[in-house]
């Protein structure tokens, strides 16, 4: 074994707890200055539910309501649901299809970061991005679409869409995985866009051909925005129980796959 080795060991057992923890909050802070810094992302990612709200919700249905709840706190939930599938996507699709492109996933396992450091970074910052387009969203409604309601209500649904990243998170990691740094972000908008319109994201769920709905039962974001709906008082009064296993377990499948693909390139570089 070489010094090099040997010392490099020598350094990964004398980690303590704490250095670790410093090595997993510098590679999320720094993966999060990266995303800012990328316009296009940040521009995308953040603008479009903002101006999508602003729009449906603020100009053009503010004194309107579906149900018992208005159109402004209806769209919170759904463009709010729409913001987070986005910010997990490309935040972490697109840039692991990137640093797989760019050879940068050998350099940091050339590192004596742990592994798992990369992707935990990967999905606080899209969970970051997620809560600041829900806060944006809240601000709009509140200021200027006259949204009221409890304090723990707007914690809940604020909560509710951070967690509800995870699962488009880890349809991120899977979906880096088997595509091109190119082809990364075409596929992502094939999955996206068709999804949040099936899922009632776009257009009031009930509105939507009834095969549209028999379909979306079968699709994460329906869950998600139906848990979020739940909070604003305007869900479909199935059990928030069945909704979280649904996005559980397509969490675990999206994370298996991801592992399929990590094996793959690692067997194809070290194998």
């Amino acid at each position: 074994m070489s010094t090099a080795s040997i010392a490099w060991n020598n350094e990964r057992i004398e980690r303590t707890p704490r250095h670790t923890a410093t090595i997993y909050m510098k590679e999320a802070k720094y993966e999060f200055l990266k995303n800012l810094r990328l316009r296009m992302y940040t521009a995308s990612v953040l603008s479009f539910p903002i101006m999508f709200y602003v729009l449906f919700g603020l100009v053009l249905n503010s004194h309107q309501a579906i149900g018992g709840t208005s159109i402004p706190a209806y769209l919170i939930a759904t463009y709010g649901t729409f913001g987070v599938m986005g910010a997990s996507l490309f935040g972490t699709a697109a840039g692991l299809a990137s640093d797989r492109g760019l050879g940068w996933l050998q350099v940091k396992r050339a590192s004596p970061m742990p592994p798992f450091a990369y992707f935990t970074a990967k999905v606080i910052t899209s969970m970051t991005f997620s809560m600041i387009i829900v806060l944006a969203l809240f601000a709009l409604g509140v200021g200027l679409g006259g949204v009221r309601m409890p304090l723990a209500d707007f914690a809940r649904l604020l909560g509710t869409l951070a967690a509800g990243s995870l699962p488009f998170s880890a349809l991120g990691l899977a979906l880096g995985y088997f595509t091109g740094p190119n082809s990364a972000p075409a596929t992502i908008n094939l999955i996206y866009l068709p999804m949040s319109f099936c899922s009632g994201l776009w257009v009031p769920f009930m509105f939507l051909p009834k095969v549209v709905r028999q379909i979306a039962h079968a699709l994460p974001p329906y869950h998600l925005s139906q848990l979020a709906l739940g909070v604003v008082g305007a869900g479909q009064h199935e059990s928030n129980t069945a909704h979280w296993e649904v996005l559980a377990a397509f969490t675990m499948i999206c994370l298996g796959v991801a592992r399929i693909g990590f094996h793959r390139d690692q067997d194809k570089m070290y194998g």
